[in-house]
């Protein structure tokens, strides 16, 4: 825990633009006010969501991608922070936990380059200490009961959400992933594309659905394991919004009978929603109002554990556009909570 930097006032009042007349979400929301005993502050808080930030772009650097995901926690925290608290975003329910320090890594992964095999295989270990962080800490949250809320970073952090919610609920949890790939590529050392390769080999991941995958992006290979897996199912996003032959909300419906029946996490890879600046930004993919829909319709149910929002890579000029977008990604998940 100790590259956990709590969020506080400080922080808060730095970035919070109060308006007469108007209450902030950043005014009402939760905080911590010591590192230490975190997980009885958290079952003592009477708070249902809690937003933790993961600066880092290892593990796409790890896969060979653009790195940028690293902003996308400071971009989210300006907009968050000034959006309106009211009974829809419930902003006295929410803890703002903080986010990981990993200005070391991202030192040390600086300096190497991605075209030599050695290099990244260096990143590739440095992406196993970074899960050891995320796991301890996802962990922590869901003994408690409250719903963890990642932000920023690649998604080789799913296996840490992954393992840390089992190892809380002491089986293997399930996942809907809404995203381009599967995550299923080899065990080669850890990075951005087989977080659930790991937590499927290691038995934290039971049933897992992926949603929208890209046919043109999706090798034979993983085809051919998808379909002989029992316990994953999938859609394409050409089968949904090109071809029309699947249908969205029958589709939400299916997925959701294969992954609610016990403890489930939703994963959302800002690479699946069109023209938003991320690791691998697609001209070709699901509408913002779409994935927001999405997140609404898992929410609702009870057996949702957690919410990690990845791969999101603001530019300076594109941030506030980005703060946007997950800013609506994560009061979907907290208003949904109610339903």
């Amino acid at each position: 825990m100790d590259k956990l930097v709590l969020f506080n006032n400080t922080t808060c009042n730095k970035l919070l633009n109060k308006r007469s007349g108007e209450s902030k979400f950043g005014q009402y929301v939760q905080i911590l006010t010591g590192i230490s005993n975190i997980y009885e502050q958290l079952e003592n808080l009477d708070v249902t969501h809690v937003i933790l930030g993961l600066p880092e772009d290892v593990g796409v650097f790890a896969n060979h991608g653009k790195t940028g995901t690293s902003k996308a926690w400071e971009a989210t925290l300006k907009v968050l922070l000034n959006i309106q608290s009211n009974n829809f975003t419930r902003a006295s329910k929410v803890l703002i936990l903080g986010h990981f320090d990993f200005t070391e890594e991202q030192l040390a992964v600086s300096k190497l380059n991605a075209s030599r095999k050695k290099d990244v295989l260096k990143a590739r270990k440095i992406v196993t200490k970074i899960d050891e962080y995320v796991t301890h800490i996802i962990h922590q949250i869901v003994m408690t009961g409250k719903k963890p809320i990642l932000i920023g970073g690649g998604h080789n952090n799913a296996y840490g959400n992954i393992k840390g919610a089992s190892l809380a609920v002491g089986t293997p949890i399930n996942v809907i992933n809404f995203d381009v790939n599967s995550g299923l590529r080899d065990d080669e050392g850890r990075h951005s594309r087989n977080g659930f390769s790991y937590a499927l080999a290691e038995g934290f991941l039971g049933n897992y659905f992926v949603f929208g995958l890209h046919e043109n992006d999706t090798s034979d290979k993983i085809f051919k394991a998808l379909d002989k897996s029992k316990f994953i199912e999938y859609n394409t996003f050409d089968a949904l919004e090109i071809r029309k032959d699947l249908k969205f909300k029958k589709e939400l419906e299916r997925a959701i009978t294969h992954v609610s029946d016990s403890n489930f996490g939703i994963e959302i890879d800002c690479n699946a929603i069109e023209n938003i600046p991320s690791s691998a930004m697609t001209p070709s993919g699901f509408s913002v109002n779409k994935t927001r829909q999405f997140i609404n319709f898992f929410a609702k149910h009870k057996n949702t554990t957690y919410l990690h929002i990845c791969e999101a890579a603001p530019t300076k000029k594109t941030a506030n556009q980005v703060g946007k977008l997950i800013t609506y990604l994560i009061t979907d998940f907290i208003k949904a909570h109610d339903e």
